[in-house]
């Protein structure tokens, strides 16, 4: 990662530090649950992406550094809270996706904001369970 990514990594993550917590309390907010990798504790991360179909999609703005990437391998089980509704499904982590093409098909404020401060994007799919 050269200096640049890295600075905009630490910014960016002191930054989610201070908003997630606020982020998490909204109710519409699209929230990803992981199970913590070391501590097996629930941890949620808000989120951006977008359901199609049975499957919902999201980038990751900092690929497999990423705190929930890195528990996703640890196990992939996880929820995802959609318009107020949770569900669970498996996660499933696609380097050989063009992140940047995905980020437009998803269209959203979300994703201007990742490709903005990302640095080693990568597209992740969770298909959710039928219910």
């Amino acid at each position: 990662m050269t200096r640049d990514h890295e600075t905009k990594y630490r910014r960016a993550t002191a930054f989610q530090r201070r908003l997630n917590p606020i982020m998490r309390r909204l109710p519409l907010q699209t929230l990803l649950e992981t199970t913590g990798r070391t501590s097996g504790l629930p941890r949620r991360t808000p989120v951006g992406g977008r359901r199609v179909g049975d499957s919902f999609w999201l980038v990751s703005e900092f690929g497999e550094r990423a705190q929930y990437i890195r528990n996703i391998k640890a196990d992939p089980r996880v929820r995802v809270r959609i318009r107020g509704r949770w569900h669970t499904g498996t996660a499933h982590l696609l380097p050989d996706d063009d992140p940047a093409a995905r980020l437009r098909a998803l269209r959203s404020l979300n994703s201007v904001a990742v490709r903005a401060i990302g640095a080693g994007l990568l597209t992740v799919r969770i298909d959710l369970d039928r219910e």
